[in-house]
């Protein structure tokens, strides 16, 4: 029987040693994030844990606290079995239209990003089931003899929900407004972008370092296997490690947040690195079904930029919202100006290249940033003057290096402006910069009147 035992054991170690790898514990915690039923399901396993205690603890006490007779206690959990109840279906019935109404005028990557992963409403939840759950207990368990510490904290419970409710209701209120969302949006990506480029910006653009030459000794393609699906992370430190102990280098093709197909190469390996199992460089790689925030600043910009996109669209026309995100753009390209980006190579403790780790550079955030907010939002005066704002800040207080594609950027957007403004009143106010989009400026009456006295000297 211990023969048996040993063997089954020895036999479950390598199993869960071949599939239980970074990725696939990466994925399962990017899930749990933004899985709305983890905390209610904690939440149903403490109370089952926590009631034979308190049952205990009532029976060595012997209080005598609420005074409720059996009927009263009786009424008492009814009563909060049906208030939870009614709070749970609204909740669920409130987010639902939450997610379409979120989804149809900001943008659908929010659902993940924002709503689904929000702890109030998770931990709101939480509270809802786990109170439901310990009156059905309690109403089950209810004698002769009322449990005076079962029937106290059942009515703490029981305004604890009501209390939390009504905060809800506004929290959630406040939550879907569109300064909320891209503010909630600008934040992770703050982090982010801190959390990936931890460095500030040198004087030099040393993150622009071309890749080695190619390696002169022979390669191995690692192609991607089991689903097509989104990168959404790498673990950069065992890749690191794994050329370092082959002295060799692996190159990591494509980039976080690339939707790679079955088939397509996920690694080239040169050298020495050319032993490396497939399975172990795979197993590595974290994919999921969409794009996240954990190692992709990018999505970020994605995000805000979307918003920006439908608020601009002939349907919603709603420039303000624009000229909101735009300030969390302008907030990020700051920040991303001011770091020192990754560059594509890594390399280890001896200096040697090690990992080549392809990501964005400082151009293809401001490209991103700006091209279709510039393209849907030209014509309209407040997202001109606030990108306007945008690029001429930015150019005054990031690096010098960074100025050349701010520039081309400024560029770009007077030949947009020149392009949707015909009258030359309209064409002097769109070029005014203005941080409030329109209003915002003390610049806008004194350059209209400028331009009328240059027409027209004797007005």
């Amino acid at each position: 029987m211990a023969t048996s035992s040993m063997t089954s054991w020895g036999g479950f170690m390598p199993f869960v040693k071949r599939h239980l790898t970074w990725g696939r514990l990466y994925r399962a915690t990017s899930y749990l994030k933004s899985a709305l039923w983890t905390v209610p399901l904690v939440a149903i396993v403490l109370e089952m844990a926590l009631v034979p205690w308190l049952r205990a603890l009532d029976a060595w006490l012997h209080w005598r606290l609420s005074g409720l007779a059996p009927a009263g206690a009786t009424a008492l959990y009814q009563t909060v079995i049906t208030m939870t109840l009614s709070f749970l279906v609204f909740t669920f019935g409130s987010l639902l239209v939450a997610i379409q109404v979120a989804g149809g005028q900001l943008t659908p990557r929010i659902i993940a990003t924002t709503l689904l992963r929000n702890n109030v409403v998770r931990y709101s939840v939480g509270l809802f089931v786990f109170t439901l759950v310990f009156a059905v207990q309690a109403l089950n368990r209810q004698e002769a003899s009322v449990a005076e510490l079962v029937s106290l904290v059942t009515a703490v419970l029981g305004v604890a929900c009501i209390a939390d409710f009504l905060f809800l209701i506004d929290y959630a209120a406040r939550l879907l407004r569109p300064v909320a969302v891209v503010a909630h949006i600008g934040n992770e990506g703050v982090a982010m972008i801190k959390s990936v480029y931890p460095d500030p910006a040198t004087a030099l653009p040393l993150e622009s370092v071309a890749l080695p030459g190619q390696p002169q000794m022979p390669s191995r393609e690692v192609e991607h296997r089991g689903t097509s699906e989104i990168v959404l992370a790498v673990d950069l430190s065992t890749l690191v490690a794994l050329a370092q102990r082959h002295d060799g280098m692996i190159e990591f093709v494509p980039q976080v947040g690339d939707f790679l197909a079955v088939g397509e190469p996920l690694f080239v390996l040169h050298g020495g690195a050319m032993a490396i199992d497939d399975r172990v460089v795979q197993s590595s790689v974290a994919f999921g079904p969409e794009r996240t925030l954990e190692q992709d600043p990018m999505f970020a910009f994605r995000i805000i930029v979307d918003i920006a996109l439908k608020a601009l669209s002939p349907a919603i026309n709603d420039p303000t919202t624009a000229v909101l995100a735009l300030d969390q753009v302008h907030r990020l390209l700051r920040l991303v100006g001011q770091r020192k980006l990754r560059g594509e190579v890594i390399v280890d403790e001896s200096g040697r290249p090690r990992v080549i780790f392809r990501t964005p550079n400082w151009e293809h955030y401001v490209q991103v940033a700006c091209s279709e907010i510039r393209a849907c939002g030209a014509g309209n005066l407040q997202v001109a003057r606030r990108m306007r704002a945008m690029l001429e800040n930015l150019r005054r207080t990031l690096p010098e290096h960074r100025q050349a594609t701010l520039d081309i950027e400024l560029d770009l957007l007077d030949s947009a402006i020149q392009t949707h403004f015909t009258r030359s009143e309209e064409l002097a106010l769109a070029r005014i910069p203005d941080s409030q989009g329109l209003g915002g400026s003390i610049r806008s009456a004194t350059a209209i009147a400028d331009h009328k006295t240059a027409v027209d000297p004797h007005r």
